[in-house]
């Protein structure tokens, strides 16, 4: 959740301090590689339901709470994203390079 590079929560520094060196790595990335034709972009996700740890999909208090925070009024699902990534990998998003692109349904706007 690169939410976490924008926004702050006490506690949870070390989360967010990775995220922003991917978002670094990203930019570097897409210089170092991109006279050889490879785009380089972060995929940012919003909270999806999913198996990490399950937190979002086996809590539904949880659950809810990320959902009011969603102007899509839901958290997402795999296959929100997937789409998402097959059009990063198509030859149609070619010209995309180094950009975060957020795919989070349209969280804490």
């Amino acid at each position: 959740m690169f939410g976490l590079t924008r926004f702050t929560f006490a506690g949870a520094s070390a989360y967010p301090m990775m995220k922003g060196g991917v978002k670094v790595m990203t930019r570097y990335l897409a210089k170092e590689l991109g006279h050889r034709g490879i785009s380089v972009n972060t995929l940012a996700l919003g909270a999806i339901e999913t198996d990490l740890a399950g937190v979002v999909r086996n809590n539904s208090e949880l659950n809810k709470m990320l959902a009011a925070q969603t102007a899509l009024g839901r958290v997402g699902l795999p296959d929100d994203i997937g789409g998402v990534v097959a059009t990063l990998l198509s030859n149609d998003a070619g010209w995309i390079n180094d950009q975060r692109i957020e795919a989070s349904g349209g969280m804490l706007l």
